[in-house]
């Protein structure tokens, strides 16, 4: 059965769309069966991974309103895993949902209905703490953070950190967070490697080992609509986020150091 995980940040800018892909790619890569949830209404992860967003007959859009299923909406893509699509049209879910029952656990489930055909779902959530953060935060068994280490990195840390405290008092008791990506690190940078510190004297085992560089390949794939496994494996972004995916699969198993 799937585990869930929520990829998210209020922050904008630092590395989550590109993390959910590359990391759905690095699982795929290591065998497992992964569905892409794009929740965020500019469409990047779906574009990334290869799915026009202007010509969908049904989007996760769709699939929040009840009208239509995640069999019917989600696309095969070239990069190994299956995406739940998304693009503007999904800005107007929020409103729509407003005054819906049980609109938090619209996403929730949709999912469940799968659950039993992959092994990982991944959420791109969008850069704010919407009705779409907080419907994929109720539905996420674990939820992933990347992050630049800057200067305000850690006080919007805070702030995520309070909100998943809020989710899991509220709608979803089985949330914890999963895991910390370090992305674009460039290890000459003194504060990022400041920053670094603080944040593995915060979280512990929670910060990832794997770190992801600043890597000219990472930003190039989205335009082809490849993860950078599929655009140059043999890039240092490649190889980063494979470790990441080996690495978290890892720590499933309970073999953390292995």
């Amino acid at each position: 059965m799937a585990q869930i995980l929520a990829i998210t940040n209020q922050k904008g800018g630092v590395g989550k769309t590109t993390t959910t892909v590359n990391l759905a790619a690095g699982l795929a890569q290591l065998g497992q069966r992964v569905l892409l949830v794009d929740l965020d209404p500019q469409g990047n992860a779906t574009m990334g991974s290869g799915v026009a967003k202007q010509h969908l007959a049904r989007s996760v859009y769709q699939v929040l309103l009840g009208q239509a299923t995640l069999a019917e909406s989600r696309v095969t893509t070239n990069n190994g895993y299956d995406v739940l699509p998304a693009n503007r049209e999904l800005a107007g879910a929020e409103v729509e949902l407003v005054d819906e029952e049980r609109r938090e656990f619209r996403l929730q489930g949709a999912l469940n209905q799968a659950r039993q055909e992959y092994d990982y779902m991944l959420i791109d959530c969008p850069p704010a703490l919407n009705l779409l953060t907080i419907n994929a935060l109720t539905a996420a068994d674990g939820v992933i953070i990347p992050m630049q280490c800057e200067y305000f990195a850690l006080e919007g840390l805070s702030d995520l950190v309070n909100t998943v405290r809020l989710i899991k008092g509220r709608l979803n008791p089985g949330i914890e967070i999963t895991g910390l990506v370090r992305a674009m690190y460039d290890p000459r940078n003194l504060l990022a490697q400041q920053v670094s510190e603080q944040l593995k004297r915060h979280f512990g085992d929670k910060v990832y080992d794997a770190v992801i560089p600043r890597n000219v390949r990472l930003a190039e794939a989205p335009s082809h609509g490849m993860s950078v496994m599929a655009y140059d494996r043999h890039s240092k972004g490649a190889q980063a986020y494979l470790q990441l995916a080996q690495e978290h699969l890892r720590r499933q198993t309970g073999g953390r150091h292995g």
